[in-house]
C-alpha cells in the first residue's frame, strides 16, 4: 500500500492563505464585536449629561408651585380655597345684599368663623371669606375686617385713621405754604386755592375709587352690601395723620420746579 502523504496543516500566518489580502468586512466585524464588550468614554459623557439634565429638570418641576410636589400643604390649602369660595358664591345666591350698621359690621371681624368676613370700603361691603389668612385674626390687614375703614386706604395710615370719615383728608394733597413773600393779591390766592383744593378732593376721589375696583374686580372678593348710617359723622374733622402730613407738597419746592 502506498504510504498516505500527510497533508499540511494550515499555517497561522492567514486564515485566506498566504498570497491573499485580509478580508476588511471581517476586520470591520470584530472590531464592533470588540466594542460592544465595552463601554467608551464617550458613552460615559453622555450618560453624565443626561443625569445632570434629568435631575435638574425634576428638581425645577418638584419646586415649582405647579408641580406634583410644590410646598407642603399648597394643594390642601388650594384644595380649601376653592371649598371656601363655593360656600361664600352659595352664601351671596342665599342670603342676598345685607344691610349693617357700623355696629353690626363689626361683628365680621372673624373671630366668629360662623360668620363672613367682611371689609367695607367708601360704604360698600366686600365678602373677603376667600382670603382668612390675610384679613382673619392674626392676618396682616386684620384691622380692615368688620370696618370702614376708607380714610386709611387714601392716606395709609393703618393705624391712626381706621375711620370713614374723610372729612379734611385732601389737605394731605395741597401745598405747605412755606414762602413768605409771594407777589400775588388776596383774590389770585383764594383763586389758585380754589383750583388746588378741587384737584386734591379730585385725588381722594380717585384714590377711593382705585380700592373700591380693586376689591370688587378681585377673582376671590364679591360685593355683600351697605353700610349703612347709625347716626353720621359728626364732631371735629379727622386729624391729618402725621405720615400724611409729611407727604405734603411744599410751595417753595413747587415754584422751583415750575
Amino acid at each position: 500500500m502506498s504510504e498516505l502523504r500527510q497533508r499540511p496543516t494550515a499555517t497561522s500566518k492567514s486564515s485566506n492563505g498566504p498570497d491573499k489580502e485580509p478580508n476588511p468586512r471581517q476586520h470591520a466585524i470584530n472590531d464592533e464585536t470588540d466594542q460592544d464588550h465595552g463601554i467608551s468614554l464617550l458613552d460615559i459623557i453622555r450618560m453624565i449629561v443626561t443625569l445632570l439634565i434629568a435631575c435638574g429638570g425634576l428638581s425645577y418641576y418638584m419646586t415649582s408651585s405647579d408641580g406634583w410636589y410644590a410646598k407642603p400643604g399648597a394643594r390642601v390649602y388650594e384644595e380649601s380655597q376653592v371649598t371656601i369660595q363655593a360656600n361664600t358664591y352659595i352664601s351671596k345666591i342665599k342670603q342676598g345684599p345685607v344691610t349693617l350698621t357700623p355696629s353690626q359690621l363689626s361683628l365680621y371681624n372673624g373671630t366668629d368663623t360662623n360668620l363672613p368676613l367682611y371689609v367695607a370700603v367708601n360704604g360698600t361691603i366686600f365678602d373677603v371669606s376667600a382670603n382668612r389668612m390675610i384679613y382673619g385674626p392674626g392676618g396682616s390687614y386684620n384691622f380692615f375686617a368688620g370696618r370702614d375703614a376708607t380714610r386709611a386706604f387714601v392716606t395709609g395710615c393703618f393705624k391712626e385713621d381706621l375711620t370713614k370719615d374723610l372729612r379734611g383728608v385732601e389737605i394731605m394733597f395741597l401745598p405747605v405754604e412755606d414762602v413768605e413773600d409771594e407777589r400775588m393779591t388776596s383774590a389770585q390766592r383764594k383763586i389758585r386755592r380754589e383750583k388746588e383744593l378741587r384737584a386734591a378732593r379730585a385725588r381722594v376721589e380717585e384714590t377711593v375709587k382705585r380700592w373700591t375696583g380693586f376689591f370688587a374686580n378681585h377673582a376671590k372678593y364679591f360685593e355683600a352690601g351697605r353700610v349703612v348710617e347709625d347716626g353720621g359723622v359728626h364732631g371735629e374733622p379727622w386729624p391729618l395723620c402725621e405720615s400724611a402730613q409729611k407727604q405734603r407738597p411744599k410751595r417753595s419746592a413747587m415754584m422751583e420746579k415750575s
